[in-house]
């Protein structure tokens, strides 16, 4: 369902919310992408910056140890 699939999963902030917020603003409007995590401080910081943003979340999911999907909407 995602347009474009961003797999940071090895990057800490404040990069990851950087290399978020740049692919999230090369999306057209209400496209979706999904943003993959590797730590619990990302997965906490992306998404409540992305929304600060104006994006839409549309969830995040942990779905094994060490791994957060986001998945985000343009705005």
């Amino acid at each position: 369902m995602a347009d474009q699939v961003l797999d940071i999963q090895g990057d800490v902030c404040p990069y990851t919310f950087v290399k978020s917020k740049a692919a999230v603003e090369q999306l057209a409007s209400g496209q979706v992408i999904e943003i993959h995590l590797g730590n619990s401080e990302s997965a906490s910081n992306v998404p409540r910056s992305l929304d600060l943003e104006g994006h839409e979340v549309l969830s995040v999911d942990k779905p094994g140890p060490g791994h957060w999907v986001v998945q985000v909407k343009r705005a």
